[in-house]
């Protein structure tokens, strides 16, 4: 609908549109999983810094219903074999 804003004394006349997000970037991890680590293969390259890509790893593997899940001690990234090693606090 349309809304009309006070802005610094000042009124705007706004419209509301939706609008589409883009999608992030989907990829497949190939996972070994023991009882406290799991490892991981095929990490796709990405044009993004090596840290963003230890942060998403983390995040992903965070959560519990995704990759087995777990509060993450250490990401052991390595860009060149495009493996990671996922270190959690507890085994489970």
């Amino acid at each position: 609908g349309k809304h009309t804003v006070n802005l610094d004394k000042k009124v705007a006349d706004m419209t509301v549109k939706p609008f589409t997000l883009e999608m992030g970037i989907r990829f497949e991890l190939h996972v070994t999983i023991s009882g406290k680590k799991i490892n991981t293969s095929e990490i796709p390259e990405l044009l993004i810094p090596e840290d963003w890509i230890k942060d998403k790893l983390e995040l992903n593997f965070y959560k519990s219903e995704q990759g087995g899940g777990g509060e993450v001690e250490n990401v052991n990234y390595d860009k060149q074999s495009r493996t990671a090693v996922i270190t959690f606090l507890r085994p489970g």
